[in-house]
């Protein structure tokens, strides 16, 4: 566990690679502390001026202190997933140098995550505070996991649903997955935004660095994930597509073929209800029964004629509930 020097307001971190890590909780940004802060790391003034307009915001920049040492600061928006009941979106704020680690407003579940027995042997092991955010941003990038394992599990149950009912709501499912996603996708911009300005600021110190090399792997292997359910998705969007047409296809062909099979008696209907007295067989017993008679035959022939014709094809048959469609 690591044994924080605590303060009001903050806990400071020592690590064996002799860098500090400073954990900050507030919503004032001129207190005391946070004076103390800028007087003892003077080029953190320019962020901490910054960090109070950044509410709700996602924010990076690399700097180099006096053109050569990396300073990066900035914030992120980030969500909490363990628990299945927790949607609510995180912010935390940080600065970076070759010496120390300040963030601010960090939640108390990755607090509590970082001051684990493994994360705290990771931390010992870091070189400097650029590794020890890496550490940080790959443990936040955990939660990522659990919500794609998740979001995973609802997709498949939209799968089923279109393999085996195929309802009009179904559309509405395949769209909240799509916005779903979505947000995911917005949330984990800044962690690529963090690797590409690692690279920036560090160029060739991080080919040894394995806490970045980590952390990068966690982000390749979330872009493909994100990147396999956006097509998963648009491939649902497009069978939905297909089923549609192919059953809006399917009724017009059902209704022209009632219509042709219905016209014989449509005719013939029309034409005995006219107001005539000299119509053929109209005041004979037998008239209604020839008539009927001639009507069916009529209508069973046309009938006969489209299927001979190939042109009914399956249209008016029964089909199985378990059909895809």
């Amino acid at each position: 566990m690591l044994a924080p020097d605590r303060a009001e307001g903050q806990d400071i971190y020592t690590f064996a690679g002799g860098w500090q890590w400073h954990d900050v909780r507030t919503d004032d940004w001129q207190s005391s502390w946070i004076g103390e802060l800028r007087t003892r790391y003077p080029y953190t003034s320019e962020w901490f001026d910054l960090a109070s307009t950044l509410k709700d915001r996602n924010y990076l920049s690399v700097r180099f202190k006096e053109g050569v040492e990396t300073v990066i600061m900035g914030t992120m928006l980030y969500k909490v997933t363990s628990d299945p009941d927790h949607h609510k979106s995180e912010q935390f704020y940080f600065y970076l140098d070759d010496h120390v680690l300040i963030t601010i407003n960090l939640d108390d579940h990755t607090r509590s995550v970082m001051a684990k027995s493994e994360r705290t042997s990771m931390l010992h092991q870091c070189r400097g505070p650029a590794d020890g955010m890496f550490v940080l941003a790959r443990a936040i990038l955990h939660y990522y996991h659990a919500g794609m394992d998740q979001f995973e599990c609802n997709l498949r149950l939209v799968e089923s649903d279109m393999r085996t009912r195929n309802r009009r709501t179904l559309m509405d499912k395949i769209l909240s997955a799509r916005f779903e996603l979505l947000d995911w996708s917005n949330l984990f911009i800044p962690f690529q935004e963090l690797v590409a300005a690692a690279r920036e600021g560090y160029h060739n110190q991080l080919d040894d660095s394995r806490s970045f090399q980590q952390l990068q792997y966690r982000v390749e292997r979330l872009e493909q994930l994100i990147h396999h359910y956006e097509r998963e998705i648009d491939t649902l969007v497009s069978i939905d597509d297909a089923i549609s047409g192919f059953r809006g296809n399917e009724i017009m062909k059902t209704l022209t073929i009632f219509t042709v099979v219905f016209t014989p008696a449509t005719v013939i209907g029309a034409v005995w209800g006219m107001n005539f007295e000299n119509l053929p067989a109209i005041k004979t017993f037998w008239g209604f029964t020839a008539i009927s008679a001639f009507i069916l035959l009529w209508t069973g022939g046309m009938y006969l004629w489209l299927r001979a014709k190939g042109w009914t094809g399956d249209l008016l048959r029964v089909k199985s509930k378990n059909r895809n469609i």
